[in-house]
């Protein structure tokens, strides 16, 4: 059941996207999210189906295989997915990293050579910044790469909670390269490393890289969140990002803009699952009778409602003015991070509301929420905690409105 909510201003192409993966949601993620969450088992036909439906390639331009569509489209449809389940846009959200970054960034060669393979999903990327130690602190990265008499680079370090890292056959990975940079940001580049996908330890061209076995996490369960170790590791110059003479100690200002994207794609995220806890509680509380009646009736319930409703709809008009910012090509760091920090916790909020309404039964495995409750706080620390964004939102009104 879906709850009516403001369409905004979608074209006739955006509405006709939205609709479709909205049946693929109702159809094949939300019947099947329960068996694979339980089994914390990779939902490989359901991936095979967005392959054939295009989604890797949403948008990656068409002269590449893709559908050349905007960051705000992109966002729609993220929130569409996730309303199923966001284990399934997890799947994509790095992979859509990574080939932003390419097309941005990456020179002729590089994009010729990878987005046509993205586009049709046969080759997924992963998203690689954090470490054991870092937090939220990147600048503190570890991970180094150094030049070697070959002229290809060796990477050595261990990175962590790698969203796609084990099946991704492309890790976009931040490293240090010149440890004498100052400031310290302008010593990190950006290597595009090439691995095979779905193997535990890389041989031959790709000897040096292992993902140890997959972490077990509360929720966000299904698609896999890995280490990366790096021990030797050889990347050609070649696949430094926007190559050797452009890239090369250029990666930090890269994967902050890519944060900026990727921020507003979490944020499409939480509304897509606060969206979800919104219709369950709405259908639960007319369905559910106490002291004789539904208890939709009681004002209690109804002032939840009403606070779910309100803070679904915020967040939603929020991630689409940091989209749409980002399209018009103008800076949206402010922007996207007031979206994630608004539409994580209004996730977190309407799944914690939405439990309570179920009472008893939202506690149980039989019920759709108790796994929405546990995939909520994954939006609360990915991209960036809450009190990061806070930090990005509170310099930015400060940078533009000096005085």
């Amino acid at each position: 059941m879906a709850v009516a909510t403001n369409p905004l201003d979608k074209t006739d192409e955006q509405r006709a996207i939205c609709d479709m993966v909205r049946q693929f949601a109702d159809e094949q993620i939300l019947p099947n999210a329960e068996h694979f969450d339980h089994e914390d088992s990779f939902p490989e036909d359901i991936v095979e189906q967005m392959k054939e439906l295009g989604l890797f390639g949403v948008t990656i331009p068409e002269e590449y295989g893709g559908m050349g569509l905007d960051l705000t489209t992109y966002v729609m449809i993220v929130e569409e997915l996730s309303r199923g389940w966001i284990s399934i846009s997890g799947v994509i959200n790095t992979h859509f990293i990574g080939s932003y970054l390419l097309m941005k960034y990456g020179t002729d060669a590089q994009r010729h050579k990878y987005l046509p393979r993205m586009a049709t999903g046969e080759i997924r990327a992963a998203f690689s910044l954090s470490e054991p130690e870092l937090g939220s602190d990147v600048q503190a990265i570890k991970t180094s790469a150094t030049k070697v008499d070959d002229g290809a680079y060796e990477i050595n370090g261990q990175k962590m909670w790698v969203t796609n890292g084990l099946r991704s056959g492309l890790v976009f990975v931040l490293v240090k390269t010149d440890p004498n940079a100052d400031p310290r940001h302008k010593g990190f580049t950006c290597f595009i490393a090439e691995k095979e996908p779905g193997v535990s330890e890389n041989t031959g061209a790709y000897a040096g890289l292992t993902v140890p076995p997959q972490i077990k996490k509360m929720g966000y369960k299904g698609v896999e969140s890995t280490e990366l170790v790096f021990d030797g590791y050889k990347c050609p110059a070649e696949n430094i990002l926007g190559g050797e003479q452009a890239g090369l100690n250029a990666g930090f200002a890269q994967m902050m803009d890519a944060l900026e994207v990727g921020r507003a794609n979490v944020a499409a995220r939480g509304v897509g699952l606060a969206q979800r806890a919104l219709e369950l509680a709405v259908r639960y509380s007319q369905e559910r009778k106490t002291f004789g009646k539904p208890i939709a009736q009681h004002q209690a319930i109804q002032f939840k409602l009403a606070d779910m409703a309100t803070q679904v709809e915020a967040a939603r008009l929020l991630t689409i003015k940091a989209a749409r910012l980002k399209d018009a090509g103008e800076r949206s760091d402010m922007e996207a991070g007031m979206a994630k920090l608004f539409a994580s916790e209004a996730a977190r909020f309407c799944a914690e509301e939405c439990l309570r309404i179920h009472g008893g039964y939202g506690y149980s495995k039989e019920y759709e929420i108790e796994r929405i409750y546990r995939d909520a706080p994954l939006l609360l620390i990915g991209e960036g905690t809450s009190e990061i964004q806070k930090m990005v939102i509170g310099k930015k009104l400060l940078q533009r409105y000096k005085i």
